[in-house]
């Protein structure tokens, strides 16, 4: 889980630094799929964008509960899914605290959908995985 976790984080810090140095405009890739810099001061889809610092506490409270969750997490998928979980919400509370400005870098543009990062591909994905899990009515924690 850690493991996995930390994979996210190093992936996303490094796509986003490319993303802030590379992308001074829009870069079409195929089809549907842009690469376009946007700085996000709130959460998914940008909600709360007025409260940057109440959004950056919360984030961190809630990794710091999923890192207590995940702890205990079974190995295989459950421990995959909590590892993608927290390593996506950390990259994000990273770079919302890191980086200049102090905002969480999204730069993956898909259609008319809002832009995002790596780091919340990693989140989607870690809810799916678990979501998965418990409905195939596998445990998610050791006992």
């Amino acid at each position: 889980m850690l493991a996995t976790a930390f994979g996210v984080l190093v992936l996303d810090a490094a796509s986003k630094a490319w993303a802030r140095r590379a992308l001074t405009r829009p870069l079409h890739v195929f089809g549907p799929l842009w690469l376009r810099l946007q700085y996000n001061s709130g959460i998914s889809f940008s909600l709360n964008r007025s409260g940057p610092l109440v959004t950056t506490v919360v984030t961190t409270l809630i990794a710091i509960v999923l890192l207590v969750a995940a702890v205990r997490a079974r190995s295989g998928a459950p421990a995959v899914g909590f590892g993608l979980l927290l390593g996506g919400g950390v990259a994000n509370v990273v770079d919302r605290i890191a980086a200049t400005p102090h905002q969480v870098t999204d730069f993956i543009a898909f259609g008319s959908f809002p832009v995002f990062n790596g780091a919340d591909v990693a989140i989607t994905g870690g809810f799916v995985v678990l979501i998965v899990v418990a409905l195939r009515g596998d445990t998610l924690m050791r006992r």
